[in-house]
């Protein structure tokens, strides 16, 4: 089947291979962290208002 290969080959296919099967776990764990230390700072009330402020004016009420 070499009409489905691109010009750049399996570059993006043996990249993943070679991170393994976990290669997603610390970028999920730092985020997860960095949600902690957010909702920790009481940053989710700003988030929201902001949130409700911009869906209030896409629909012509705020």
């Amino acid at each position: 089947m070499d009409f489905l290969k691109n010009d750049a080959g399996d570059r993006g296919i043996s990249a993943r291979r070679r991170v393994g099967g976990y290669g997603w776990l610390p970028g999920v764990l730092l985020g997860i962290i960095f949600l902690w230390i957010g909702a920790a700072q009481g940053q989710f009330g700003v988030i929201w208002r902001k949130a409700v402020m911009i869906c209030l004016e896409c629909i012509g009420i705020g």
